[in-house]
């Protein structure tokens, strides 16, 4: 389980339209990844913006890179996006009966 720093973290991660548009691309194509010239191409956010909202994403641990050949490409990282999930939801309704 993840505590209120790193969560804040990554909410704050996506807190930013470009980022989460970027986020949900390349949780679309699942393990294959995308080069950051095909992640351009999807969102249409030039390249040097493109950079900062990877990196951002990056250190709040969303996405993880690697280095093939002279490209680099972007993964989702669904564990830590799971674990975020669980966070909002672990406390799902348990104050309903107190507020009736």
């Amino acid at each position: 389980m993840i505590n209120n720093i790193t969560a804040a973290k990554g909410f704050n991660a996506v807190g930013s339209k470009s980022r989460l548009v970027v986020l949900t691309e390349l949780v679309k194509v699942g393990s294959k990844g995308l080069t950051i010239g095909e992640i351009q191409k999807l969102v249409k956010i030039p390249l040097s913006t493109l950079a900062h909202h990877l990196d951002h994403l990056k250190k709040a641990n969303l996405i993880n890179q690697e280095q093939k050949g002279r490209s680099i490409l972007n993964f989702a990282e669904f564990k830590h996006i799971q674990q975020l999930a669980n966070y909002l939801l672990k406390e799902c309704c348990v104050n309903e009966k107190k507020i009736k």
